[in-house]
């Protein structure tokens, strides 16, 4: 769907969406030819979303917005930042079996795991508000819920019906929803007064995504490699306690009482300046940046040894499937953490690069087509000149999105240390994916999945790919039917796509334990042949480790050789560099060659 954004304005202007324009097409050629054969066409009541209760300002002191869904990590800094707005915020706890069983319980039938997890993850939460004291109607009165929804071939679509019904038929009829498409903005109806869908609170969001996906990426590859057990997590607990603070204190950009204001207000340019003032704030204040040193600090307090011969495993997928840590993905992110897996897990940047990169490609196949996607009349050359102009005006604003995502990612990815992935590039997994998954294809992932199969292995990034996935989730399966085509091609690659629900943890363990089996194998084998290549022992080179204190950081940096994938093979290369002079060691990191 193509949106604008209007300077003080917190709504988003909705243009046609190319559903929207197929339905009027199909329904003009159908009246013609009804009334070409002389049809006579029956109006059909078709099924209308509930009004829903407005959600005004005057309530927003008195209730109490509810979210979930994603790593506590991210929900952690999107609380403090929607508390730092003035919102009264809860997170809803990571969804569990039993969260599963209320939702098959109150839901339709054949329904996805998430939809099934998170549906009955609320219900689950507003259940144990009234075993506290609180009356369905308070709940009803005070509650409201922000959550994903989408459309395409996916039961993504089907969620804001899912969690109506549910409530229904759990006695909450009428608990307020609000919801973020996945394609075409945000679906707010009446909420508009309670909820300011403003530009604070967009960036709010992005930033807490942003750190999230960072602080938590970091962690996982830091994890596999401490020397004490469980001081990773004792670390990030204390850096997201802080950066929680940090997001919760934040006040949004303002113009301030002195005379340039008031000439400004009285010039009628307050709202453009505002607009401005915040966005300029966000690119150059470094308002979150400082406070991240002390993030990285703490990391680096970590003691490490990647001697440690670890396999590494990228997860990918389903979007919930792939986040959620929790029962809704068979708890596989501590699970590969203990059967010694070094995790590659998926930032949510890279989805919403993904959608951005979607509109980019919707915009230049409808380059020259008006809003009806038809192409103007041979001599309209003023109206085919205004079709160019908004084109480039509209795909100049799209790229422009792209880089200040870009820009500010890698801005907090290097506030950090560096150690963490950056955002892969959208263009890159297009060319990869396109030749197995048609990339206009939308729903899910789209050729995401395929793309970063072929990505992390044949870039030598991952020994192995993991995909998680709901059971009945149609682009997944759809993925998994091109995949059987990219194996084929790339005959080293270990790939292993997992269905999960809300039973079969221990098949699912099983097969995964298989698959790490190969990876393991393909590790040591890599390890061997780099210490082999060195003329040192590991002893030999541990020991030196032990004598360099920088070598024992986590957000120590060393070069990567072509060929070689795993950390410890590449650590090990590196010390031995060291140890014939051929490389300067550094505090923070490595120079090269003499």
């Amino acid at each position: 769907m193509s949106t604008s954004f209007q300077p003080g304005n917190s709504n988003i202007v909705r243009i046609s969406t190319t559903e929207e324009i197929i339905r009027r097409r199909l329904e003009a050629e159908r009246a013609r030819l009804e009334k070409q054969h002389g049809l006579q066409h029956r109006k059909v009541q078709h099924f209308h979303r509930p009004v829903e209760r407005p959600f005004t300002k005057a309530e927003r002191g008195k209730t109490t917005l509810l979210f979930g869904g994603l790593t506590w990590k991210h929900e952690k800094l999107v609380h403090g930042s929607l508390e730092g707005l003035g919102y009264n915020t809860e997170v809803v706890p990571t969804p569990d079996v039993a969260a599963f069983q209320l939702g098959k319980e109150y839901g339709n039938n054949g329904q996805c795991n998430p939809t099934y997890f998170t549906v009955g993850n609320l219900v689950q939460y507003l259940q144990k508000l009234e075993e506290k004291g609180l009356s369905k109607r308070e709940i009803i009165d005070r509650y409201i819920f922000l959550t994903a929804g989408a459309c395409g071939p996916c039961r993504f679509g089907m969620y804001e019906a899912e969690y109506r019904l549910a409530l229904r038929n759990s006695g909450f009829d009428g608990f307020r929803v609000v919801l973020f498409q996945q394609s075409g903005g945000l679906s707010q109806s009446d909420m508009e007064a309670g909820l300011e869908m403003n530009l604070d609170f967009f960036l709010g969001m992005l930033n807490g995504l942003n750190v999230g996906d960072l602080v938590n990426e970091t962690a996982h590859q830091i994890r596999p490699y401490e020397v004490i057990e469980g001081q990773t997590d004792a670390v990030v607990e204390e850096i997201m306690d802080y950066l929680h603070s940090v997001f919760r204190r934040k006040q949004p950009w303002q113009l301030n009482g002195g005379v340039w204001s008031k000439f400004i207000r009285k010039a009628g340019l307050a709202d453009t300046v505002e607009y401005t003032g915040k966005f300029l704030s966000q690119l150059f204040a470094n308002e979150y940046l400082p406070h991240l040193e002390f993030a990285r600090e703490r990391f680096n307090s970590i003691r490490v040894d990647r001697t440690r011969c670890k396999p590494i495993v990228k997860v990918t997928g389903e979007f919930w499937a792939q986040t959620t840590e929790g029962d809704g993905n068979f708890n596989m992110f501590n699970f590969l953490h203990r059967e010694g897996a070094e995790l590659l897990v998926e930032p949510i940047g890279t989805w919403l690069m993904y959608m951005l990169h979607q509109a980019v490609q919707a915009t230049k196949d409808c380059k020259g087509m008006d809003e009806n996607l038809q192409l103007p009349g041979r001599w309209k050359l003023g109206k085919k000149l205004a079709l160019r102009k908004n084109y480039y005006k509209k795909l100049a604003m799209l790229k422009f999105a792209e880089a200040v995502f870009r820009r500010e990612y890698h801005r907090i990815k290097d506030a950090l240390g560096g150690l963490a992935h950056g955002l892969t590039d959208q263009y890159e997994l297009q060319r990869l994916g396109h030749p197995y998954y048609n990339s206009r294809s939308s729903g899910g992932e789209g050729h995401l999945e395929v793309a970063k199969n072929i990505y992390y292995s044949n870039k030598e990034i991952a020994h192995m790919v993991l995909s998680l996935k709901p059971f009945g989730c149609m682009p997944s399966t759809q993925s998994d039917g091109a995949q059987s085509a990219v194996v084929s091609h790339y005959k080293d690659m270990i790939f292993l796509p997992v269905e999960t629900s809300g039973e079969g943890e221990v098949n699912a363990h099983s097969r995964v334990q298989m698959s790490l089996g190969e990876a393991k194998i393909k590790t040591k084998r890599e390890f061997k042949e780099a210490l082999q290549s060195t003329g040192f022992t590991l002893e030999e080179i541990q020991t030196f480790v032990r004598n360099h204190d920088p070598l024992q950081r986590p957000l120590y940096t060393f070069p990567r050789r072509k060929g070689v994938i795993a950390t410890g093979a590449n650590f090990i290369l590196h010390v031995a560099e060291l140890m014939k002079g051929n490389a300067t060691l550094k505090p923070g990191g490595v120079e090269s060659g003499h």
